[in-house]
């Protein structure tokens, strides 16, 4: 485990002082008390301002509802799981015996509450310099290349239109599962899309936010479809 750690720090280019820090950061909530929660409530605001500070540099002719929008792509759930898999995140996490049989190392919010966790951690241990350091080592790459236009509506509004512009019915929504204690739920939504027999499905921590990850899924899935005969042709 030493030697992975090891590796994670000179990943995301941070050695930590405090290891304590740094063990807390990978530790789920199933493993023990001494969880990670805390240092994900504050990696998501470290994350946000630096996120916010970056975005502010690139897109200089931009206003704040389309910085606001792509900080919103970028900060959601399915991005940072996949930055966590990037860095190798499951394979340092520490979870309690069932979640780890149940596959708690790949699950997206889980990896996204420790990447979130991990950027309070590198905060407390080495300020906000450190985390900003951080935050651009893994996300810089993404930001330099990424269109602010391709983020001007939300997802949500986008899909309706995509729509209705081949004249199909605007989608419908459905809560599939709610998991976790009231004061941190997880909301599982379905998209569907009857006509076509489509259904996308997206997780948040408001039914709001788990809307827009499955109306984005939808999204990339009528995009990419290009089958003969299908009543996406127009």
């Amino acid at each position: 485990m030493q030697t992975r750690l090891e590796a994670l720090q000179q990943r995301i280019g941070h050695r930590f002082d405090d290891r304590a820090l740094l063990t807390c950061a990978l530790t789920h909530r199933s493993f023990g008390a001494d969880h990670n929660e805390r240092l994900e409530f504050l990696g998501d605001a470290v994350l946000s301002l630096a996120i916010s500070a970056l975005l502010f540099d690139r897109f200089a002719g931009s206003d704040e509802g389309d910085l606001t929008r792509v900080r919103a792509h970028l900060v959601r759930e399915d991005s940072l799981h996949r930055v966590a898999l990037q860095i190798g995140l499951p394979e340092v996490l520490r979870l309690g015996e069932g979640e780890a049989r149940g596959g708690g190392a790949q699950r997206a919010s889980i990896l996204a509450d420790a990447l979130e966790a991990l950027i309070g951690a590198t905060f407390r241990d080495g300020g906000f310099e450190a985390a900003s350091r951080v935050v651009q080592g893994l996300f810089g790459e993404v930001i330099q290349n990424t269109d602010v236009a391709t983020w001007s509506k939300d997802a949500k509004t986008e899909l309706q239109e995509w729509l209705q512009a081949r004249r199909l019915p605007v989608p419908t929504y459905r809560i599939s599962a709610t998991r976790g204690q009231a004061h941190a739920q997880t909301f599982e939504v379905e998209c569907l899309v009857p006509p076509l027999n489509l259904v996308e499905g997206g997780v948040g921590r408001s039914r709001r936010v788990a809307e827009q990850e499955a109306a984005r899924r939808m999204l990339d899935a009528l995009k990419t479809s290009d089958k003969p005969g299908s009543p996406l042709q127009s």
